[in-house]
């Protein structure tokens, strides 16, 4: 009755169907695994974000690079702003997805060394080898806080360092290269500005990280093992159709053939006349 399982068509059809169960079932553990590092990523952002700020230099210094468990945790220092050496970065949008830049400016701390603040984002609308009016900073010596980040490169940002650009425009933040350009001592990684607030008139703050979602992931891991499960189902249906349309055929067959031979035989035609 099933010998037709046997045939390369559905050989090949059942190996198919084998091949994809784990296939299906690995992509499911591989969502929950993101859903799992997303869950856990949001956790740390979010000790990072509530704990109590601290001084910059607790977390990170000259020529050094700012810890994954340090990304986001808010911290402060004491110092003037130098606009003189303020640079902007290419090409960054706003919460509303406006194109313009973020504004770099170096914070000079009392021992000489020198923090990076990204003081947030204004538009930029002329040629983009014309820097733009930026809005001036606080003046004389301030207490910043802001969000401690690392320095951004190419690999985590998929954003190209060019080279060869306008006097005072970079396209990624490196701590290492402004040191390079100022001449002077560095922090690591660089502070989204927080306070104190710009107002309305400054830049626009850059909007903190967003831990409270946990994407599509364990939906979508539901959804490859549902599709594993199904696979076996899927299988069976169309053995039984297949089954189905031969039994059907075999018997169509088998009534065309007793028709031709059980058929009333044709008269010969009368003959008139003697």
């Amino acid at each position: 009755m099933y010998r037709f399982l046997l045939s390369r068509q559905w050989v090949i059809v059942t190996l198919l169907f084998v091949l994809l169960i784990p296939v299906m079932i690995e992509l499911g553990f591989w969502q929950l695994h993101r859903h799992e590092h997303r869950v856990e990523q949001n956790a740390r952002i979010e000790r990072s974000v509530k704990a109590d700020p601290v001084p910059v230099r607790e977390l990170t210094g000259p020529g050094g690079s700012v810890a994954e468990g340090d990304r986001w945790r808010r911290v402060t220092a004491e110092g003037t702003f130098d606009p003189e050496h303020e640079v902007v970065v290419r090409r960054r949008t706003n919460s509303d997805d406006k194109v313009g830049v973020h504004v770099l400016t170096p914070f000079r701390l009392g021992d000489g060394t020198v923090l990076l603040v990204n003081r947030g984002w204004i538009p930029s609308d002329g040629p983009q080898t014309s820097l733009p009016e930026i809005p001036a900073p606080p003046s004389g010596e301030i207490t910043l806080t802001g969000r401690l980040m690392p320095d951004e490169t190419t690999a985590a940002s998929g954003i190209k360092d060019l080279e060869g650009l306008p006097d005072r425009q970079i396209m990624l933040i490196s701590s290492g290269q402004q040191a390079d350009a100022l001449g002077v001592p560095v922090l690591g990684g660089y502070v989204e500005q927080v306070a104190p607030d710009p107002g309305a008139d400054g830049p626009e703050l850059i909007k903190g990280p967003d831990y409270g979602g946990i994407g599509p992931h364990m939906a979508y891991a539901v959804q490859w093992w549902l599709f594993a499960a199904a696979v076996p189902v899927g299988w069976v249906i169309l053995v039984r159709r297949d089954l189905r349309d031969r039994r059907e055929a075999a018997a169509e067959g088998t009534a065309s053939g007793a028709g031709g031979d059980g058929g009333t035989p044709e008269q010969e035609p009368a003959t008139v006349g003697g």
